[in-house]
């Protein structure tokens, strides 16, 4: 990014298995396990249904769309993503759960088109296709260069946080952990024996204190220290007073944003002591078109948002957000009226929070401390 300020893409969850999978230049095996739905080419129809013809054996860029060019325009110099979908062939669907996400690993270059330095995988569908499957995301993900946290073959790994070198010097440096809350079973939190997520059961002082002993073994004068939560519901804009404490706790604590993700839409934007909290970054990329029941959310709108820090202090200057719009299973840019939209939410839910958000004349939008 450049200047006196470090840029920080804070991706939301990006699910290129299932269906998105489908239309993927090496589709993996469509079967699924699904009360409704056997077949991951389902999903494509319904989406067409809604939208259009969708292409099949598009390029490796083609779901992220504009969001490509956005971010290269915006020259961020950290980009994390929550990753939420196994990359493996293994066909054993984790046992209890309703929904399995799983992309083919030679399909694997659609998630480095968008260059993350880090791929959070402390989530909720990481281990979809049980712990073979989690090894072959490790593997594939190494084999590709791109550098995992928030799960790993046993606990040390799971909740070692990844660090990354600012051109200006100091370290980006990144811990992720999943909450029960998101829907992550307990059991498959790492152990000394076992692979998993670094996982825990609450938002609660003995999570926060583990965390916060991590953060200060790890943090050097100059660092900008990122937790990635995945927590919450899917759907709502309430914040549970558990969570915000915990935030709170956290930032109290050393580090510098707190980077939340597992609501399907936008959550609100919090500033506490001239910190970020990004309560829920909302979807990104996933294959939910032409699925109804929650429209009012307005999950076809997704957010790109960017963060500007200040290097000496970690406070936060403002976070930009491109808003876009999910078509045919590729993002593109949001309508004006959709912006607005978007601004008036965000703005609403923010604000109790200490964010103000604002609406530039090009359709970003802008929180900054209120």
């Amino acid at each position: 990014m450049g200047g006196d300020l470090v840029g920080l893409f804070l991706c939301g969850d990006v699910m290129l298995g299932r269906g998105v999978d489908q239309i993927l230049p090496h589709p993996g095996d469509p079967a699924l396990h699904e009360r409704y739905m056997h077949d991951a080419r389902s999903y494509v129809a319904l989406a067409e249904a809604v939208n259009g013809p969708i292409p099949h054996r598009v390029d490796f860029g083609y779901p992220w769309g504009v969001a490509l060019g956005a971010l290269d325009d915006a020259a961020p110099d950290v980009r994390v993503t929550n990753l939420e979908t196994a990359v493996t062939t293994h066909g054993a669907f984790a046992p209890g759960k309703a929904v399995h996400y799983r992309m083919h690993p030679e399909n694997l270059p659609s998630l480095t088109a968008v260059r993350p330095d880090v791929c959070v995988l402390a989530n909720n569908h990481v281990l979809d296709y049980g712990r073979s499957g989690l090894d072959d995301t490790l593997g594939a993900l190494g084999e590709s260069g791109l550098r995992a946290v928030g799960a790993g073959h046993d606990a040390e790994e799971a909740g070692r946080p990844v660090a990354v070198a600012l051109p200006g010097g100091g370290r980006v440096v990144v811990h992720a952990l999943g909450m029960a809350s998101s829907g992550i079973p307990r059991h498959w939190a790492a152990t000394d024996e076992l692979g998993g997520v670094h996982f825990a059961a609450a938002p609660n002082d003995a999570t926060a204190a583990r965390l916060t002993t991590r953060i200060r073994e790890t943090k050097r004068p100059g660092d900008i220290v990122v937790v990635s939560v995945h927590w919450g519901s899917n759907w709502g804009y309430a914040l549970s007073r558990a969570d915000v404490d915990f935030a709170h706790a956290l930032i109290d604590s050393g580090a510098d944003i707190v980077h939340g993700h597992s609501s399907h839409h936008p959550r609100p934007v919090e500033v506490y002591r001239g910190r970020l909290v990004l309560h829920g970054c909302g979807d990104l990329i996933n294959d939910y078109e032409g699925i109804t029941g929650y429209e009012q959310y307005r999950d076809d709108l997704r957010l790109l948002p960017i963060a500007s820090v200040r290097p000496g202090d970690g406070g936060l200057q403002e976070v930009r957000i491109i808003p876009l719009r999910a078509r045919r299973m590729r993002l593109e840019h949001a309508p004006g009226r959709d912006a607005r939209w978007l601004h008036d939410v965000l703005g609403r839910t923010s604000r109790p929070y200490g964010a103000q958000v604002d609406l530039d004349e090009d359709g970003t939008l802008v929180a900054r401390p209120a």
